[in-house]
């Protein structure tokens, strides 16, 4: 019985489209993705509108003393000014990213898997827009960044939202986490077509002749051998001595 519960729960893991207790699939996570994303490419727009209207280009507005500031920069590469003349071929890989997770979406059943997406989603997005929008042109637009942080790299709300979502995901996925909403068990024993388990050593079960009664396979003892059916028995060996005596 235990063993049927069992191969049910790994069966159950390892098939996404099997219904789980009660008949019922865990719901669609599209519009959780969709919301986180929305969020924070509005959040990303808005703090991108305030920055160009108030902040002069060289100008450093301190939030933390000199460790975080505010400072207007166009940037053409990547997250953190990152692949700065390669900006053709950004935009093509964060409209390949947007279209990329919105497939994704739309079988996921895992709310973590949907906060992680929805957070690259939003990130990948908002900067897909300054590319397309801003100067100096379509497909060729400058990013604009405004926080920086010590000596770290100036960024924005979209760059944030892309590596905390992607952080997410590697977490997830080291730790078994499946889109679908299960969680993939390393350890759990694989299921062979006889019903046992692929590390189970115990030994396969015989059946005597003639009882039907099976049982563990019995092995030779130290020093024994199996008899040999041609061998006459001592027994009947002593029995043909006593026949020849009395004869």
């Amino acid at each position: 019985m235990m063993v049927g519960v069992s191969e049910d729960r790994r069966t159950r893991d390892q098939d996404p489209d099997r219904p789980i207790e009660g008949g019922k699939q865990p719901r669609q996570r599209l519009a959780l993705l969709l919301a986180i994303a929305v969020t924070l490419f509005t959040l990303d727009l808005i703090t991108k509108i305030v920055v160009v209207g108030q902040i002069q280009p060289g100008e450093r507005i301190p939030v933390i003393g000199d460790f975080v500031t505010l400072v207007l920069v166009r940037n053409p590469g990547a997250a953190f000014s990152m692949a700065t003349g390669m900006t053709w071929l950004l935009t093509l890989i964060a409209a390949a990213v947007v279209i990329g997770v919105l497939r994704i979406g739309r079988t996921l059943r895992s709310p973590l898997w949907a906060i992680g997406l929805g957070g690259v989603l939003g990130g990948a997005f908002g900067n897909l827009v300054d590319r397309l929008f801003r100067a100096p042109g379509p497909m060729q637009g400058h990013v604009v960044d405004f926080v920086s942080v010590g000596s770290f790299p100036v960024f924005n709300v979209a760059d944030s939202s892309i590596v905390c979502g992607a952080i997410l995901l590697v977490v997830l996925t080291v730790f078994g986490f499946e889109p679908d909403g299960t969680r993939y068990n390393r350890n759990a024993p694989e299921t062979t077509a006889g019903g046992t388990t692929a590390d189970d050593d115990t030994p396969a079960p015989t059946e005597t002749p003639g009882t039907g009664i099976s049982g563990p396979a019995e092995s030779p003892g130290p020093g024994r051998a199996d008899p040999d059916p041609d061998t006459p028995s001592a027994t009947g060996r002593a029995a043909r001595t006593g026949e020849d005596t009395a004869a």
